[in-house]
């Protein structure tokens, strides 16, 4: 057996310090998904043109080894259509690169740190009953999330494409803000076994789990709109082009195509379904606030300030810094609503 059932109130320090080891590894997840916006607002992300989990963690440092990495770059579709006619000079592709890189560096970070603690945890036979599983399943899922972000950057690599899969792109970070929410829900499970030694796992309400899938949906449409580039379709709000419904929408192949495809309808639609979570957050935000005022009041904020910095990034035409605090934002408000899940969630068990 590798976990600890004997004296339970004894495991109370071992389950907070498990609990704080994870909310590490939320921080360092938030930070990658901060990183990822960056690299890409600032096309970053096709600078890298090989994967090498160990040699690849020391970047380029003589001016041979940068030669060569901006040579594998020069032979990418994104180079030969778009950054070479325009011009790129090396200064140019090392800040591309490094953007790529910190993002690549905070996987293998991410992935040590959860290693190290998780071997620790079996060797000291500190994972609580119930856990182990859960814990294997989460650095399981960290390693196809690597193997998805190659996966993300293969597609910019092959034939004539000068960006990557919007769908990969999206597949990525949905499994990182999935990767994240499991992070969170389990260090709140953690931390309730640390304050009560019989507290059990806090289960998905009706009500959490709908809320969730709405606000799912509109991160995977967020996702789209960058990956489309159609956040530079229309700079005014809440008009589009002086228009409600805006021209330029492409219906010849179909609705279900242009809802998938169309920059300008993509555009549209990630607006306004915003406005069905919001209200779908206020709502579940009541249910929350007899639980836990805290995680209420964080719901609010977190969808309050998105809001605006939403309508800021459109207006500014996608300004680098707004762009990405509106992503960092997001998954704030992520956090926040799975905090008041768990909440819900625990209220019920108990």
């Amino acid at each position: 057996m590798i976990e600890r059932v004997a004296n339970p109130r004894a495991d109370a320090p071992r389950a907070r310090a498990l609990s704080n080891w994870l909310l590490l590894c939320v921080a360092m997840v938030f930070a990658m998904v901060v990183v990822g916006g960056i690299t890409r607002l600032t096309e970053s992300g096709l600078s890298i043109t090989e994967w090498k989990p160990i040699s690849g963690t020391i970047p380029p440092i003589t001016a041979a080894q940068w030669d060569h990495a901006f040579a594998l770059y020069r032979q990418t579709p994104q180079y030969r259509q778009v950054s070479g006619p325009a011009g790129m000079t090396l200064g140019q592709f090392q800040f591309i690169f490094f953007w790529e890189w910190v993002h690549r560096l905070l996987g293998r970070l991410l992935g040590l740190v959860f290693f190290v603690g998780l071997a620790w945890a079996f060797v000291k036979r500190a994972i609580p009953q119930g856990y182990t599983a859960r814990l294997v399943g989460l650095f399981i899922l960290g390693g196809l999330q690597g193997a998805i972000g190659w996966f993300m950057v293969v597609s910019g690599l092959e034939g004539s494409a000068t960006e990557v899969s919007p769908y990969r792109l999206s597949a990525h970070l949905l499994m990182a803000l999935f990767l994240f929410s499991a992070l969170l829900w389990t260090a709140l499970d953690l931390r309730a076994l640390a304050r009560d030694p019989a507290a059990k796992k806090a289960r998905m309400t009706a009500p959490a789990a709908i809320t969730l899938a709405l606000l799912a949906v509109q991160l995977m449409l967020g996702a789209w709109v960058a990956g489309f580039r159609a956040g530079y379709v229309a700079n005014t709000w809440p008009l589009m082009n002086d228009r409600f419904l805006p021209d330029g929408i492409d219906w010849s192949h179909g609705t279900l195509w242009a809802l998938t495809h169309d920059p300008f309808l993509l555009h549209f639609v990630h607006r306004w379904w915003a406005w069905g979570v919001v209200i779908a957050l206020v709502l579940f935000a009541r249910r929350v606030k007899p639980v836990d005022r805290k995680a209420t009041r964080a719901i609010h904020i977190a969808f309050g300030t998105q809001i605006l910095l939403g309508i800021a990034t459109v207006m500014s035409g996608i300004a680098l810094p707004l762009a990405v605090a509106h992503q960092a934002v997001g998954a704030l408000l992520l956090a926040a609503t799975v905090w008041g899940a768990h909440s819900l969630g625990e209220a019920r068990r108990a």
